[in-house]
């Protein structure tokens, strides 16, 4: 009677081995990890479990809110991929430089979404002064890591140890008419390069490919711009033409390569203010840029497939 009683309890609850491999747990369904993602920061919203640093960012904010919403573009509309990996340090200060373009500046998103995935650094973007001057607009930079383009605020980031990035083109590259598409323009007075040299960090040229083609702007009311404060205003095959509908993006394919660092380390930082010193670094990496903006051309081919 016993043995038929032990019988029947090594079948009801068999011995399991301690070292036996645990089943893997059921994976959550994405609707449930984005469900499980949200309480948790509001979680933390509301307990304030998060930091903000003096000039406005909230790596929680930007990780939680920004990013997401700016990978959706990244990853499925602009189908971006990077390129050169290798020659953006995993720490320490540097200075990124890129061409600007795409009459709404979104390739400033989607170059701190690449560099904050692929590397897992956050790029503080520099922006222009316009940017500051809008209420909500200005309050998502800041709390997005990006800061006013001065020397002062670029010095102390990259002092910090942080990734810098920066678009000596400004406006100009962003708001150039379609037909001088991928043509760099002035990189304004080299700020970047006395920036660089005054911190000991070395310089990363980078080439974004595809912004160009999301809005071509074929015309500019400058009459509508200047009563509205704007340095253009631009009119596309989709805008205004089609509304709200014409903010789309057309979805072109999207290339950025880092090129390999400039070192200044034969410079010292009092040649931060030698005109000729800045001129020549100045035009050294525009030239840089713009031979990597041809090359990536050539290799992406057809811009929308």
């Amino acid at each position: 009677m016993m043995n038929a009683e032990s019988d029947d309890l090594d079948r009801v609850a068999p011995v399991i081995p301690l070292n036996a491999p645990r089943a893997p747990e059921p994976e959550r369904n994405p609707v449930e990890k984005a469900l499980a993602s949200s309480l948790a920061f509001l979680r933390r919203r509301l307990s304030g479990e998060y930091e903000i640093d003096e000039f406005g960012f909230d790596p929680d904010f930007t990780a939680s809110v920004v990013m997401p919403v700016a990978r959706l573009l990244y990853q499925h509309w602009f189908r971006v991929e990077l390129h050169g990996l290798h020659n953006v340090p995993q720490k320490g200060g540097a200075l990124l430089v890129a061409n600007h373009s795409g009459t709404i500046p979104i390739d400033a998103g989607m170059l701190q979404v690449g560099v904050h995935d692929a590397l897992d650094r956050n790029l503080r973007l520099l922006g222009a002064d316009l940017v500051y001057q809008v209420p909500f607009l200005a309050h998502l930079s800041r709390k997005s890591g990006h800061t006013l383009a001065c020397n002062s605020d670029a010095q102390r980031l990259l002092d910090k140890g942080e990734l810098v990035g920066v678009f000596p083109e400004g406006f100009k590259g962003v708001g150039k008419p379609f037909s001088e598409r991928y043509r760099l323009q002035r990189f304004g007075r080299g700020g970047f390069v006395s920036t660089a040299l005054q911190a000991g960090v070395p310089i990363i040229p980078c080439a974004i490919v595809g912004a160009e083609e999301i809005y071509p702007k074929i015309a500019d009311l400058q009459p509508i711009a200047r009563l509205f404060g704007l340095p253009y205003f631009p009119v596309t095959p989709t805008w205004p033409l089609f509304g709200a509908l014409g903010l789309v993006p057309l979805p072109s394919k999207w290339m950025i390569q880092f090129g390999e660092p400039i070192s200044l380390e034969e410079y010292s930082a009092d040649q931060a203010d030698d005109p000729m010193t800045i001129f020549n670094l100045t035009d050294h990496v525009r030239e840089n840029i713009q031979q990597m903006l041809y090359d990536l051309l050539l290799r992406r081919g057809p811009a929308f497939f």
